[in-house]
């Protein structure tokens, strides 16, 4: 028996019994990266009317967005917030601030904070409502990617953080060496989404939806004729996250990018861009295809074992005379770190989820002193622009504080006392390979980590040693600057927050460890 719908009552019975596909939005929950990127867009108008010698308010201004995008974290803390979800069916969602996102987001927001304190004083040669516009712009895709839930969504937020750090390295336009790393970071990266996208579309196509916890529902029973294609799906869209964490082979853009952009932008890669690229690469592995672990459990264990190797050999190699050593020592470095922060994701694929938690606490360690090992590079770099790791001998001689802080960020990379947090955060990754049964790829890391030694030691060391007679390529002595220099205050900030930071980490490790220990998905 059919309804009649000619009727006015029976087509309003037909109305209400059917469900509303209007999906609702919880601004609270969305609100962090939201602000930024209001915030993003406010400068670049502001821009338009502020005349030249008041630029340095945007500056400020963006300051002030990135703490309060920080402030609004505090709501969030419970993590049992969901958003976009779709109303019909399933109670997927494109959105979700559980506790994951929210340490992460709370990461890439302190990272473009201090990365923004680093450049209130750079930024005087550089178009200032241009260059705030786009580190807000990358900091709200940076934000969101965290929370993504679909893979439409986090390909978006994916390009929005990458798109604005392109213009951001080649932004010192009478640089050309600034240009040619902006555009060999732009070409490589495009290729690799580009495969991604490939990779995306292969396993929409094998499960019919977006959202991860979807796809991995349908992962678990894929028809066999089908099986070959999702696999391929899997491996490709893992290939556009390992460029972005810069895993071998995809790391070769890092160095030339990281020497030739702005040193701030350099700093922001490393931890920022870094960051992204991981909780990208954990959503995609431990949340969509946990089916497919078999496929991406030994690529990734491979890519880390490869990564950290390649980093750690070529570090070593670093000449100390040649002109940006410094930077490009702590560019492989951090390719060398990628490689440890990949264990856990690899381990993952053989022990559980749980494992992801050391790969986070990793990570913020390897945040805080990095970014204090560019912010005191930064400072070199005002008396000495050449940055070569000679540049830095007698540092303690001329500036014991700059000196003794960096070489505490040294010691926390390598994993030596005084710098705590490092050692127990290696030990953390490394007890997450021997549980999942990967010994071999632990004994690999032990490798690593005995080679790094030798170079972080050998810069702390040089931080030491009396420093050279000033003397030009003629012998002529050169005398000294009248007066001493003097550290800009953000500059002096962003040193102190950082080295305050580590500090208190060593001395609370647990703080950071209780993340190794817990899922936060």
């Amino acid at each position: 028996m059919t309804a009649d719908l000619s009727s006015p009552g029976a087509l309003t019975t037909a109305t209400d019994t059917a469900p509303s596909v209007v999906q609702t939005i919880d601004w609270l929950a969305v609100a962090p990266p939201t602000l930024t990127a209001l915030a993003a867009l406010l400068v670049l108008v502001a821009d338009l009317f502020l005349p030249e010698h008041r630029k340095k308010l945007l500056g400020y201004g963006t300051l002030t967005a990135l703490a309060a995008a920080l402030a609004l974290l505090i709501p969030l803390r419970a993590g049992d917030r969901s958003t976009f979800c779709v109303t019909t069916g399933t109670q997927a969602c494109s959105y979700t601030a559980d506790h994951f996102a929210l340490v992460i987001q709370a990461l890439v927001l302190c990272g473009a904070f201090l990365t923004a304190l680093l450049s209130l004083d750079d930024t005087r040669k550089l178009p200032a409502g241009e260059y705030w516009f786009l580190l807000l712009a990358s900091a709200a895709g940076a934000a969101l990617l965290p929370a993504s839930r679909d893979l439409a969504t986090l390909v978006v937020a994916l390009e929005v953080a990458s798109l604005p750090a392109f213009a951001l390295v080649g932004i010192n336009r009478g640089d050309r060496r600034s240009s040619e790393a902006a555009l060999k970071f732009f070409l490589s990266s495009v290729v690799a989404t580009a495969v991604m996208l490939l990779g995306v579309s292969f396993v929409y196509a094998t499960t019919g939806t977006l959202h991860l916890t979807e796809i991995a529902a349908h992962l678990d029973d894929v028809p066999p004729v089908l099986d070959t294609l999702a696999a391929t799906g899997v491996v490709l869209t893992l290939v556009g996250f390992a460029f972005k964490t810069a895993a071998a082979p995809f790391h070769f853009w890092v160095p030339d990018t990281y020497v030739g952009a702005p040193l701030p932008i350099a700093a922001y890669l490393s931890v920022v861009g870094k960051t992204v690229g991981f909780s990208g690469l954990i959503l995609v592995t431990v949340v969509a295809f946990p089916s497919y672990a078999d496929v991406w459990g030994p690529a990734v264990a491979v890519l880390a074992a490869l990564t950290m190797t390649v980093g750690n050999v070529a570090a070593l190699r670093q000449n100390t005379e040649r002109a940006r050593s410094a930077v490009r020592l702590l560019a492989w470095s951090s390719v060398a770190q990628a490689g440890y922060l990949l264990v856990p994701i690899a381990a993952a694929a053989y022990a559980g989820d749980e494992r992801i938690g050391s790969t986070v606490a990793y990570a913020l360690m390897y945040a805080v002193v990095n970014l204090g090992a560019f912010a005191v590079a930064a400072l070199v770099a005002r008396t000495k622009p050449g940055n070569r790791i000679a540049d830095y001998r007698g540092l303690y001689a001329t500036r014991p504080l700059a000196a003794l802080t960096l070489g505490f960020f040294l010691l926390c990379l390598a994993g030596l006392p005084p710098g705590i947090i490092g050692l127990f955060a290696k030990v953390t990754v490394f007890s997450a390979a021997v549980d999942a049964g990967l010994g071999w790829l632990a004994v690999v890391m032990a490798v690593n980590v005995v080679i790094a030694l030798y170079y972080y030691l050998q810069w702390t060391a040089i931080l030491f040693r009396s420093p050279e007679n000033p003397e030009t390529t003629s012998g002529t002595a050169v005398s000294e600057p009248p007066h001493p220099f003097r550290s800009p205050a953000p500059l002096t900030t962003a040193i102190a927050l950082t080295a305050l930071a580590g500090i208190l980490l060593s001395g609370a490790p647990q703080l950071v460890l209780r993340f190794a220990a817990v899922n936060l998905f």
